[in-house]
């Protein structure tokens, strides 16, 4: 199972999202195959919690599979907020390298 895979059917079972889009986005960084995903989360389980919060359920959920990549970039939404918003931004083009680069 590709991590791609196996970050979707985590977030499926864990937050029954009414919209999930996760995208490998390794081939716009410098790092390799399988180190960044960018998932758009449309969940109920979202409700009333602030991003940081919104971010730790996700964390939590994911688990072990966390320290398996190098970035996640994460947009969670609620239902109402995604049907007023209907799309997530684009995610920036990297600038490449690292600080631990030389």
């Amino acid at each position: 199972m590709s991590m791609r895979d196996a970050i979707s059917q985590s977030l499926q079972q864990g937050l029954q999202p009414e919209h999930l889009d996760v995208l490998d986005e390794s081939h716009m960084h410098s790092r390799g195959q399988e180190t960044h995903y960018k998932a758009v989360i449309v969940s109920p389980a979202f409700d009333g919690l602030n991003a940081v919060k919104r971010h730790q359920k996700v964390y939590a959920t994911l688990g072990e599979l966390m320290g398996r990549f190098h970035a996640l970039a994460l947009h969670t939404y609620t239902p109402g907020e995604w049907l007023a918003q209907g799309a997530a931004p684009d995610s920036p083009t990297c600038r490449g390298g690292s600080k631990h680069d030389h």
